[in-house]
């Protein structure tokens, strides 16, 4: 998909959790999420503009099926920027890929299994991720589903490819490897197709602190989980996407 507008910025902010029909107090996972809702809607509309493009990689409303998230996704269309969502492991109500494109407001665009190209010929690709083989616990039903996202993650990297992209961004929810950036399944693949950036969520409190950050083999990773940035998106622009690799060609 390609989509054309004036000059613009692109920003980052993940787990926006909105309600869902749900009466789910925020504020038992920390103070900081007293009236999240309405701080983060401040800060989005103090920051992004029309032109703007907003990625939103998971855990976007607490809905269990997809009318209960229409309300949320009605709240984000009228935000300003143009909006790129990716599902998070909450995101229950997100099923059928065409279903949940049929629902969404005008500015909004889902990413899966596939790439959103915007105007500056930047790809953004992704998808959800799981637990990694390494952590604590992990089960054989884990690895079969973290085999899977790495297989969605390299059709929406081969997409981007194809579609001649200059540079490429990737969005995940779960984060694509641990703090010391050891390799991983998802690592590797960002560095085969020379992604520039990785945005990703789904870590608060400790574990967001320490979190995987900066650039490792030529990837620069940041964790965007909403209370990790106070409720404000963050301004990917502001890294320097020509320190990193252009994107690989066959």
């Amino acid at each position: 998909m390609s989509i054309s507008t004036e000059r613009f910025k692109l920003y980052a902010i993940a787990d926006l959790h909105l309600p869902g029909g749900q009466d789910k107090p925020m504020d038992v996972f920390g103070v900081q999420w007293r009236d999240h809702v309405n701080h983060l809607r401040q800060a989005w509309v103090d920051l992004v503009r029309d032109e703007d493009w907003v990625l939103v990689p998971g855990d976007i409303s607490w809905a269990m099926r997809l009318e209960e998230a229409l309300p949320d996704l009605d709240f984000l269309g009228r935000l300003p920027g143009r909006i790129i969502l990716l599902r998070g492991n909450h995101d229950y109500w997100w099923q059928a890929i065409g279903k949940v494109r049929r629902a969404l407001p005008a500015n909004i665009h889902a990413i899966q299994n596939d790439c959103i190209l915007l105007p500056d010929n930047t790809a953004i690709c992704g998808t959800r991720g799981w637990d990694l083989p390494t952590k604590e616990g992990v089960t054989a039903q884990d690895i079969r589903i973290y085999e899977r996202e790495l297989q969605r993650l390299r059709m929406s990297l081969e997409k981007a490819r194809q579609s001649g992209a200059r540079r490429l961004v990737a969005m995940m929810h779960f984060p694509p490897a641990e703090t010391g950036g050891m390799p991983t399944g998802f690592t590797c693949l960002m560095e085969e197709y020379g992604v520039s950036i990785c945005v990703y969520g789904h870590l608060h409190g400790d574990y967001g602190r320490r979190a995987l950050r900066g650039r490792h083999r030529g990837v620069y990773y940041r964790l965007v989980s909403a209370d990790a940035l106070g409720f404000r998106p963050w301004l990917v622009s502001d890294v320097d996407y020509e320190e990193t690799r252009s994107p690989v060609t066959r």
